[in-house]
């Protein structure tokens, strides 16, 4: 598994925990982070940096969600869904050095492994218009 995406996948995990405890992102990271083994792995950088950046900007990102996930509240969504939308439209933002279809099928990857057989879809309408919009 290249190292972006177990990046994107340990994000999925914090963002995913914070989100059914109903806790700030943050905090769960930095439980998070003590519970790994050292020395920790090269890619937990781009982990922190993801659950760190959905968190500063996740007002902005549920908003963008929300708009653009026609027929569908956050609360409706799967919790997984649900956060691996946040991490992608939080790189399709904020990450320049990520291109919009590499966030995009990132979030679609890992759909497939973890979520229901309808998501994959459901992620890529919802990411391909929010980065339509974005590109405006």
């Amino acid at each position: 598994m290249p190292a972006r995406r177990k990046a994107r996948r340990r994000a999925l995990e914090v963002l995913f925990e914070a989100d059914l405890r109903d806790q700030p992102p943050v905090e769960v990271l930095a439980g998070y982070l003590e519970r790994i083994e050292k020395p920790h792995p090269e890619h937990l950088g781009y982990a922190v940096r993801l659950v760190e950046g959905v968190a500063a900007h996740l007002d902005r990102i549920d908003e963008l969600i929300g708009s653009y996930a026609e027929g569908w509240t956050l609360d409706r969504m799967p919790v997984v869904d649900r956060n691996l939308a946040r991490i992608a439209v939080y790189e399709l933002l904020y990450v320049d050095e990520v291109d919009d279809p590499v966030a995009i099928t990132e979030a679609v990857e890992l759909a497939k492994q973890l979520s229901t057989d309808e998501s994959p879809r459901f992620l890529n309408g919802i990411l391909d218009r929010i980065a339509e919009y974005t590109t405006r």
